[in-house]
């Protein structure tokens, strides 16, 4: 069974986020696709021992997705090193990069509660209650 993350990891990835974050938003990466591309952290979570890291990203309304996440992938060892000059650990953790799929999922799910379908039965079930009541 998985544990809850520690504070002290809620902590660390929270100060990687922010530092990855700075790197993406000032184009220090010095990468064209990467700089060219808005990229949102969404979340950082960080294992027990602190030296690896899951690094969820979103490029711009997912915008060149595969390319992007090549890039970060391939990427990877340069952003950790320039992570490492943004925050003060014992040990940088080695990055890996997940696309967030959140954003997607939200959507999908707001779509289906405006959708005609779940309007009629949200009426049809406040009739029902009305004609109980």
């Amino acid at each position: 069974m998985d544990r809850p993350p520690s504070q002290r990891q809620l902590k660390v990835g929270e100060e990687l986020r922010n530092a990855l974050a700075q790197i993406f938003a000032h184009g220090e990466t010095h990468d064209p696709v990467l700089d060219s591309a808005s990229i949102t952290v969404s979340e950082v979570r960080i294992s027990p021992d602190l030296k690896n890291a899951t690094v969820f990203v979103m490029p711009l309304a997912g915008g060149q997705k595969d390319t992007v996440m090549a890039t970060l992938k391939e990427q990877a060892g340069r952003i950790r090193k320039l992570m490492s000059n943004h925050i003060v650990l014992r040990y940088t953790p080695k990055l890996y990069f997940k696309l967030d799929v959140s954003f997607e999922n939200a959507n999908r799910i707001n779509e289906l509660l405006q959708s005609e379908r779940v309007k009629a039965d949200l009426e049809k079930q406040r009739r029902e209650q009305d004609e109980q009541g």
